[in-house]
């Protein structure tokens, strides 16, 4: 049996949540179990009861807001712990046709990807400024580089991911979780899909930031720091080097004028000074990122040992599926299979 929860960050969504949850599939081909899971991020309105009057499977409740990638790790532990073998993700503000649903998971039911995400085609939004959709193109531009993906629409909140994916996936900014997720599972080498959805009219402005600037800054920082975690050794080598490169000609520029016994010569004493500190400064800083690189191949094994524990504690859908076969199995291991 194969069940599907589509969880649903919310803030103060009172308003606009019926017309999201009116909008959700009942049945879709290949999914046995189709459940809706609401996350209120420390919602002032009345979210939980709406969820609730709406009938809602499940209500994770947050005391105060967390912020949006919060409250989208705390929807995916819980979907997981429901026995999930899909997720869904979705906004409160109806963006997203429900009815796009199936073909945002079809990749998912085929095997043929663990992530797939909505492609929005920005270019063709209408209520999205000129700018916005500059700034979101470029975005994705850059998280197309660090992550090594094909994926269009980066920063689309309307994503599918598979039990697996969802179990490997570990979500460590304060700002958002589409940015970090998808660079996450680019270096963890997981099968990323895109499909062209269709987006309803939009209902309000955009709560997760105050302006075009906050929200560029927040983004670069998030994709430095992600793509520093995971490729520590590039960015201190790339650092270093043009550091120390900068030191290099300065001193290259005193020895040539040294050679030639130029008057000018004895100008650059401050220069050569100056080159020393940026060679050493710039070394310090390659040698820092081979410290980071073991730093993070330890992150990698514990986030391995994180993923061991997770598939420990949560319930096994093999077994909620096929008992006999996970007994057998069991049967192997200990020695008691008969031949």
């Amino acid at each position: 049996m194969k069940k599907l929860i589509i969880q649903i960050p919310c803030l103060n969504e009172a308003a606009t949540l019926p017309a999201t949850l009116a909008d959700l599939p009942r049945a879709i081909p290949g999914i046995d179990v189709i459940e809706v899971l609401v996350i209120d991020d420390g919602s002032r309105d009345g979210t939980s009861e709406v969820a609730r009057a709406c009938g809602v499977d499940h209500i994770v409740r947050l005391r105060r807001n967390k912020g949006l990638a919060a409250a989208f790790q705390a929807g995916v532990d819980a979907c997981l712990k429901a026995g999930a073998d899909i997720i869904v993700n979705t906004d409160a503000d109806n963006q997203y046709a429900g009815s796009e649903i199936p073909r945002l998971i079809e990749p998912l039911v085929r095997g043929e990807a663990d992530i797939c995400i909505g492609d929005r085609n920005i270019a063709e939004l209408e209520h999205m400024s000129w700018r916005k959709r500059q700034l979101q193109r470029l975005g994705s531009w850059v998280v197309r580089q660090v992550s090594n993906t094909s994926v269009p629409d980066t920063t689309s909140g309307f994503r599918a991911y598979t039990r697996e994916a969802a179990l490997r996936m570990t979500i460590v900014s304060e700002f958002s979780y589409t940015l970090e997720s998808i660079i996450q599972a680019g270096k963890k080498r997981m099968a990323i899909a895109h499909v062209a959805v269709a987006t309803n009219p939009r209902t309000r402005e955009s709560r997760l930031f105050d302006s075009a600037f906050s929200y560029v800054k927040r983004s670069a920082a998030t994709i430095v720091r992600i793509y520093a975690m995971y490729e520590p050794l590039k960015v201190f080598t790339y650092i270093g080097v043009a550091i120390f490169g900068v030191g290099l000609l300065l001193a290259l520029r005193f020895v040539y004028y040294f050679v030639i016994g130029s008057v000018f010569g004895t100008r650059f004493v401050q220069s050569l000074i100056l080159s020393a500190v940026l060679m050493i400064v710039g070394f310090q800083v390659m040698l820092i990122g081979l410290l980071a690189d073991v730093i993070s191949g330890n992150r990698k094994l514990l986030e391995e040992v994180l993923y061991r524990v997770r598939v420990l504690e949560l319930p096994d859908r093999q077994a909620e599926r096929d008992p006999a076969a996970v007994a057998r199995r069991s049967d192997r291991q200990s020695g008691r299979w008969e031949h």
